[in-house]
Parts: C-alpha cells; sequence; structure tokens
C-alpha cells in the first residue's frame, strides 16, 4: 500500500518499484507583513526502493523545505508527496538535520537509544544495538557523557546513530556530515555506504558538497534557484560498492565538473541578477577541492 502523509497522491500512476512520488509539488512561506516567499514549484520526481538520491542546488533553494514535505514536517501548499510502505514493522522514515538535534539531559547512550525506548523495544533487545550503533559512529567511551561535554561533530554523530538504530525504510538526510571535520566526514561516508548496502535503505540526501553528492548517489538532483525546480537529473554511473578510491576515477571528475557547469549558473542567480561573478567558488556550493571547473 502507499502511505500519504502530505495529502492524496496520484497513486495510479506508481510503479512497483517507485518508494516516493512527488507530484506537482510546491510550497510557499506566508506572510502576513509581506509578499509570500515561494521556495518549491512545480516539482515532479520518484525515488525508486532502495535508491540513494542526493539533492544539490544553491543556498535557498528549498531543498531543506523539500525534505521536511517527504517527512511529513510541513504540508505542501500545492501538489502531493506519496510513499509507500512495505514493513509495518520498521519506522517509515527518520530525518537526520544539519542541525544537531540532542536532548541534552540524556547521556549519549540515552540519546541514541531515543527512538527504541519510544518503540518499546526492551533494553536487554535495545543495549547491544546501541553499543553497536555509538561503536559504529565512533563515539565509544562516550556512552555516559552528556551533550555540553560533546564537540558539535560528536553531537552530529549521536543524531546519526539515533536515526541509523531505527533501521528506517527511508533515512532522510540534510547535510548530515556538515558539522565533522574533514576526515571524521569521509570515515562516515563509507560507513554510510556500508549501511546503505546492509540495510537495503533508500536514502533522500541534500549536501552541498558535489563530492560527496557522487560518491554515494545512484542520482542526483539539480535543482534551480528560488523557487527551487527540478532543473536536470544525474544518473551516476558507478557500480556498488564504492570505495574512497572512487574519487580518482577519471569518469568522477568529468561528472562534478558537468554538475557544477550547471549549479554554478544557478548560484550566479542566486548571488544576484546583475550576472557578477564573485572571485573563486559562488558562496553555499562545494565542488571538490582540487577539481576544475573551468
Amino acid at each position: 500500500m502507499l502511505a500519504d502523509p502530505a495529502g492524496p497522491g496520484r497513486l495510479s500512476e506508481a510503479s512497483p518499484t517507485d518508494k516516493i512520488i512527488a507530484t506537482d509539488l510546491g510550497y510557499a512561506y506566508r506572510s502576513r507583513r509581506r509578499a509570500d516567499v515561494v521556495a518549491l514549484e512545480d516539482v515532479d520526481f520518484t525515488v525508486k526502493e532502495g535508491e540513494f538520491v542526493s539533492v544539490v542546488g544553491p543556498s535557498g533553494c528549498g531543498k531543506s523545505t523539500l525534505l521536511r514535505l517527504l517527512g511529513g514536517l510541513q504540508e505542501p501548499t500545492r501538489g502531493s508527496v506519496s510513499i509507500r510502505r512495505d514493513d509495518p514493522a520498521r519506522p517509515l522514515t527518520s530525518p537526520v538535520f544539519q542541525e544537531y538535534s540532542v536532548f541534552p539531559w540524556r547521556t549519549v547512550e540515552a540519546n541514541v537509544r531515543l527512538g527504541l525506548d519510544a518503540a518499546g523495544v526492551p533494553r536487554e533487545v535495545s543495549a547491544p544495538r546501541v553499543r553497536e550503533w555509538i561503536r559504529r559512529v565512533g563515539l565509544e567511551g562516550f556512552e555516559e557523557s552528556y551533550p555540553s561535554g560533546l564537540s558539535g561533530g560528536m553531537k552530529q554523530r549521536v543524531a546519526l546513530a539515533r536515526a541509523f538504530i531505527m533501521e528506517p525504510e527511508i533515512l532522510l538526510m540534510d547535510e548530515p556530515f556538515a558539522a565533522l571535520d574533514a576526515q571524521r566526514r569521509k570515515i562516515m561516508q563509507e560507513e554510510l555506504l556500508g549501511i546503505v548496502r546492509e540495510k537495503q535503505n533508500t536514502v533522500f540526501f541534500v549536501t552541498h558538497n558535489l563530492d560527496e553528492a557522487i560518491l554515494l548517489s545512484d542520482r542526483i538532483i539539480l535543482m534551480t534557484a528560488r523557487p527551487g525546480r527540478v532543473k536536470q537529473v544525474f544518473d551516476v554511473p558507478f557500480e556498488h560498492p564504492r570505495s574512497p578510491e572512487l574519487r580518482g576515477d577519471p569518469r568522477f571528475a568529468e561528472l562534478e565538473s558537468t554538475i557544477w557547469s550547471e549549479l554554478r549558473k544557478e548560484v550566479i542567480v542566486t548571488d544576484g541578477e546583475s550576472g557578477q561573478e564573485a572571485a573563486g567558488s559562488p558562496k553555499g556550493v562545494q565542488p571538490r577541492q582540487g577539481a576544475r571547473h573551468d
């Protein structure tokens, strides 16, 4: 069956492999004092079951809004989102946001265990799972620590473990590695690839980092400047399993350059209608260090 957290979807057009269907999706932020701000407009796409789809675009194009619509955290002002539920025993979605959302009165262990407690999972069952995920995100030894004693990157790893431990059908991830240092970010990228391969999650991933998007994704959705629309969808031509060495493949750099060429145009629009370019990479976009984007 199809669960529809954001209004009726066009279910008759769904393929058996479609997990998420966005149809004519739009969202406007209402204001009493000024004109409405249209964040998204005429957005259509599908995500297949088990697919890893990343979304890139200039700052302010509605990427995070789109993720919240998929999670049922906001209601679209136009169009619909349909999500197929396959396993009632698993959470349908689990979000991870770029702002680390941990409870300051709970220890690392208690924060990671939060969803399992809410689901009524007995402690004797949840305890080994909690230990395993704390280990996998590199927080062994901090189980009894409180968030006030953790760095921003460590807090974000707590949030990641809390999402992963629930084993949802769909992971909704909004810049989940942004607070991590470069070394830990690469480790968590590798860990995410392994988790998705092992658990067969469907992933909807928002990022500014093209290198990250290509390494992780099956497809990449490029959004226009606000109001965000789907400008182009890029297939990532690399087989799984993947490793960090993939970055050395000439096709990797070629795809990154192609996406950047189109994204750059949208960033310039965002930075000002004058069309004047700032020196270097425009604000809000992170092409790979050392890669050329002529």
